[in-house]
């Protein structure tokens, strides 16, 4: 054999030899002919021949060439440009990725998971795949039928194979979308201890910190996952404790530069959304309009967007605009918070049976959320406090209160037992609320607002005038219908007296 390898090396070797000196004979003879044809003007017949042939061959090479050079996916720039990824791949790397997907792509993943787990129903990954993405489809259409999907899921997965972070995070994630953060804060440890490094469960332990009031460990969570990743997905996370922390230009920053980094279109929508409901709570409006709008139109899906374009478009004066914007949002995305928001413009305009659609709505969806395991006490506890029941209000949202202890609840539970006429009780949360000593970072102008209310009516008028003027300098058009309340009661108060001055101490007297 190995004779025969060396034969078939040896005539390799003679017949390159011979067709290289072919090729340099055809040279040469090409050479001649030019030569002949330049002497003698005309070529020769058998020389033309030869010029047809190597002149067809050119061409025919030209056009293989040419077609091969048409069908490659060249860029302006002269590189080959990578084809984009199939939509159910970008839903893949976004829900794994905890990030936000866009709604089709996450229903041709969905599609294909669930395809793909009729044949392969073993596959613990695609099980918590499957689960993830009817989480983020739950979340993105405020429809809680996907979480009992989500959780059957989940479970297959946990149950195909026990130790598995990505079912557990999903867990997390799930337990947090139902505002359910105590079972969020359990789900997110136990992925921990499967795998300390994975980052994606690192914002799910944030928001279960969050939603308990748990503002330190909240801040610590993050110190961890900085360490751990950089990036869009861990900037906009940061932001969110910023501006839990009263650091509102730290997390403008922060999601200005989520958005920028961001390449999928749906990502860099929620982080525009988010800088959008940053700007409307500092009342800087024109700026929160343009972030929302973009929002919308790189995902026109955004529904958050749109009813934050409603709530700035009302601020605006813009009335007619905004109930178009609040109408669609409430069509795709009908959160109960919507419907309370559409409810009381309505309300400020004077429209009562418009008003009282709204709330209808609003129980109805807080009814079904409920069916789909939702918490959703908190928004059921302001809507009763401000328009239905306050005894009603007080008793959700103590409840409330002693499972999640945040500052949302406590706000919500001082302003309901104001409304049931117990202010005492009341100024306790709201200075809770209100106060950074007592966790109350957030710089939000419906938290002061409700609390120089509560002040007033305890007669502390001092207080009372302080912070309803400040929740007007946060941001003087945060209510349709608390705005005018407000100014109402600081021209009943009227300019602040010698009383509200609070006295100093003598000054000592030098020996």
């Amino acid at each position: 054999m190995e004779n025969s390898a060396t034969e078939n090396s040896a005539t390799e070797h003679d017949t390159s030899k011979n067709d290289a000196a072919k090729n340099a004979a055809s040279k040469d003879d090409a050479s001649k002919d030019e030569n002949d044809a330049s002497e003698n003007g005309q070529p020769t017949p058998d020389r033309s021949r030869i010029r047809r042939r190597v002149l067809i061959a050119a061409v025919a090479g030209c056009a293989v060439l040419g077609g091969m050079l048409a069908l490659l996916p060249w860029g302006t720039t002269g590189t080959r440009e990578a084809a984009p990824p199939a939509p159910g791949a970008q839903a893949l790397t976004a829900v794994t990725s905890g990030v936000p997907a866009a709604l089709p792509d996450l229903a041709v993943l969905i599609d294909e998971r669930e395809a793909h787990l009729r044949t392969h129903p073993k596959d613990a990954h695609s099980w918590a795949v499957l689960g993830a993405a009817y989480v983020e489809q739950g979340r993105r259409t405020a429809e809680p039928v996907n979480y009992p999907k989500a959780e059957k899921a989940l479970r297959t997965s946990l149950k195909v194979r026990a130790r598995n972070a990505e079912a557990l995070d999903g867990m997390a994630a799930l337990a947090n979308a139902r505002r359910d953060f105590r079972a969020a804060l359990t789900w997110g440890e136990a992925a921990l201890q499967v795998n300390r490094k994975r980052w994606t469960t690192y914002p799910q332990l944030i928001d279960a910190y969050t939603g308990l009031g748990e503002y330190k460990a909240a801040k610590r969570t993050l110190d961890r996952l900085l360490k751990l990743r950089s990036g869009p997905a861990v900037q906009a996370r940061a932001a969110a404790v910023y501006r839990d922390r009263g650091r509102r230009e730290d997390a403008a920053a922060a999601l200005s530069d989520a958005a920028a980094a961001a390449e999928a279109p749906a990502e860099r929508a929620a982080y525009l959304e988010r800088a959008g409901q940053l700007a409307w709570e500092r009342g800087d409006l024109e700026v929160a309009l343009r972030h929302f709008q973009e929002a919308v139109r790189l995902d026109p899906d955004q529904r958050a967007a749109l009813a934050g374009q409603g709530r700035t478009l009302a601020a605006l004066g813009r009335t007619t605009e905004a109930l178009n914007a609040y109408r669609v949002a409430l069509a795709k995305q009908p959160r109960p918070e919507y419907a309370l928001e559409l409810g009381e413009l309505y309300e400020s305009l004077g429209l009562g049976q418009a008003a009282r659609v709204q709330y209808d709505l609003l129980r109805e969806r807080a009814a079904q959320a409920a069916a789909g395991g939702v918490d959703e006490e908190l928004v059921l506890g302001l809507f009763e406090a401000d328009h239905g029941d306050a005894q009603s209000a007080v008793r959700r949202l103590r409840t409330e209160w002693r499972r999640q202890p945040a500052i949302a609840v406590a706000d919500a539970l001082g302003w309901a037992l104001h409304r049931a006429g117990e202010d005492k009780a009341a100024l306790k949360y709201a200075r809770i609320a209100t106060d950074k000593a007592r966790g109350g970072g957030v710089r939000s102008a419906l938290y002061v607002y409700h609390r120089g209310m509560i002040e007033r009516e305890l007669e502390l008028a001092g207080p009372a005038r302080r912070h309803l003027q400040e929740a007007l300098r946060i941001n003087p058009q945060f209510s349709p219908t608390r705005v005018p309340l407000a100014e109402a009661a600081l021209a009943a108060l009227g300019e602040p007296s010698m009383e509200d001055v609070p006295e100093m101490d003598a000054k000592p007297q030098q020996g």
